[in-house]
């Protein structure tokens, strides 16, 4: 089902380890949440060093909204720089506006088992001429175990060339250093986590990009 925000946050707290503003209270339609800190879209043009980190923390919430020992999946159905935040002291990555969150039980999906409910799903690339977009389908969100809408979400609107916002182009990881450009590898993992080639590989990009964007990061601390 579709969430409102303060059922969101509220449900899936920050102080257990969720990504999302602390919850403060509600009236009515009004949601309060803690100040985190600026919006991601601050750090587009920030050092190589900062946007590694700041991206391997997006690919991290993408894999833990999909994929966590509560077995509900939180796909997020609008991606953009201003949706996250930043925190000031410690640099976390947080969803500030979780509006617009589906959320999918799947042991229930499992328990009722609705047709094709073991098949992966792959979702559609959408190169689309407005910023932003994503492209999906909440009625069979909520009927597979398996689904690789988040990767897709985060790599296609925030990370990759693919990612437009404000008339800015190339996503967060825009201008690499040369070294890295060079070796190709960042690239095709993004390009392949946006708009897979192979059938199911968006699910391999995204776990290996993970694991290259830790390297990164670690390389450069």
């Amino acid at each position: 089902m579709k969430s409102e925000n303060g059922t969101v946050v509220g449900s899936f707290p920050s102080d257990e380890g969720w990504p999302f503003a602390k919850y403060l209270g509600a009236c009515g339609r009004m949601v309060a949440v803690n100040y985190v800190g600026e919006e991601l879209w601050s750090y587009f043009n920030a050092p190589w060093e900062k946007r590694v980190d700041l991206a391997w923390q997006l690919m991290e919430i993408a894999e833990q909204l999909t994929n966590n020992d509560f077995e509900f999946a939180l796909y997020l159905l609008d991606v953009s720089f201003d949706n996250f935040a930043v925190g000031p002291r410690d640099g976390k990555v947080i969803i500030v506006d979780a509006e617009n969150v589906l959320v999918a039980d799947k042991r229930l999906i499992r328990q009722n088992k609705p047709e094709n409910w073991d098949v992966w799903y792959e979702s559609k690339f959408d190169d689309c001429d407005k910023e932003a977009c994503l492209s999906f389908s909440k009625e069979i969100l909520c009927a597979r175990a398996t689904v690789d809408h988040n990767y897709y979400a985060v790599c296609q609107n925030l990370l990759s060339r693919h990612a437009t916002w404000r008339g800015t182009s190339g996503g967060l990881l825009h201008d690499p250093p040369s070294e890295i450009a060079k070796d190709g590898r960042l690239e095709a993992l993004l390009d392949e986590c946006a708009n897979p080639k192979k059938r199911y590989g968006r699910f391999q990009a995204a776990k290996e990009l993970r694991e290259y964007l830790a390297q990164l990061s670690n390389n450069v601390r």
